[in-house]
This record gives structure tokens, sequence and C-alpha cells, in this order.
């Protein structure tokens, strides 16, 4: 089972933006996951699970046995100059959320017919076209859901695969993207996370 390190438990702490997760009516376990950084450290996004802990799984393997969705928080951040005022950094847009969503659950997934030795190829070919796909959110891979985020519905994007399921929105100054299989996205809510220690 993984843990979370401390440095990324503390990273948590240190985001200057609000992390969400699932809201009160889920009443399974909950963890903390991974954060991502920019260069001068500052905490840019990170995810949070609940229920199963995701596991590498083949389609053969049983994945309607693992239940799990991971709620991804993305700071949402305009084109802006870096720090030395010598570039810019990329904007986080919806499509943002939506490609660490995608690339997260592929982390999780391979197809029964490839071996260890041909992972890496698939998962890079599987990467690019979740970024293909969450850079043309309007397109006709993703369809509509209106899902409540601290009680107020907002509009989703959405897609199914064999692996599992993603979608992305956003919520005040973050976007939100989630992944998960074996718990249908419908019936999900969203909630601003008040104690973190609940997820330790």
């Amino acid at each position: 089972m993984k843990t979370t390190s401390r440095v990324e438990a503390e990273g948590f702490l240190r985001a200057p933006f609000a992390w969400y997760g699932l809201d009160e009516a889920f009443t399974g376990p909950r963890r903390l996951m991974q954060i991502g950084t920019a260069a001068d450290g500052t905490v840019q996004h990170g995810s949070v699970g609940h229920g199963d802990e995701p596991s590498i799984k083949s389609e053969v393997a049983g994945t309607e046995k693992e239940r799990f969705a991971v709620v991804v928080t993305v700071a949402a951040n305009p084109v802006r100059r870096t720090g030395d005022g010598t570039g810019v950094l990329d904007a986080t847009t919806v499509s943002s959320a939506a490609w660490l969503a995608g690339s997260g659950l592929l982390a999780h997934t391979w197809p029964a017919s490839l071996d260890h030795a041909l992972r890496d190829h698939w998962l890079d070919q599987q990467t690019e076209t979740a970024f293909e796909l969450a850079d043309d959110l309007d397109g006709p891979s993703w369809t509509a859901l209106s899902l409540p985020v601290d009680g107020v519905p907002v509009p989703f994007h959405y897609r199914e695969s064999e692996f599992g399921w993603v979608l992305a929105g956003s919520a005040g100054d973050v976007h939100l993207g989630a992944y998960g299989r074996g718990m249908s996205a419908y019936g999900l809510g969203f909630a601003q996370i008040k104690d973190l220690g609940l997820y330790a």
C-alpha cells in the first residue's frame, strides 16, 4: 500500500488554493495522493483518493471489483511571467485537469494482451491520446454532465473508456478533474476539503 510522503503531505498544507474531494455522501476511506509543483516549488496541483487503493489492473484482472475515485485539484492560473521575467508560464485550464485525470487513470491500467516490456510504449501512446482528448473538450469524445460542487450544480466534461471514466470542470479559483472505475460518476458530488486530516 502506497503511503504519502512527508514532503507530499506538507505540500498539501502549503498549497495556495483550496483542495477538493468527494462530499460527505461518500463514507469510505480517503487518502492523500501526489502533488505537482513548479520549478520554484509552488504547489500547482494534487490528487486525493477515495475508496479502494488504485492498483495496476488489466481488463481481465477484475477491474469491476475495484471501486475508486480520485479527485484532482488544479490551481487556476492565467498565462503569467516567470519569476525572473525571462519567459511565461503556461496557463492552467479545464483541459489541464482533464489531462491530469486521464493520465492518472492510465497509470493504473494496461491491456491484458501486453507484457511488461511493451507497457511503457503503450503508456506513451495512450498518454498522448489523453492529451489530445483533453485539448478537445468540445469534441465528440466528451459529453456534458452536471454534478454538485459545494452543493451548487457545475457543468463537467465527461468521457468513458474501457479503463474507467474521466471528467473535468471548474469551481471558483481551481479546475477539478476526476477519474475512477467501479463507482458511477453520475452519483458523485464534490466539496472543498475543510480538514485534510480526514485524508491522512
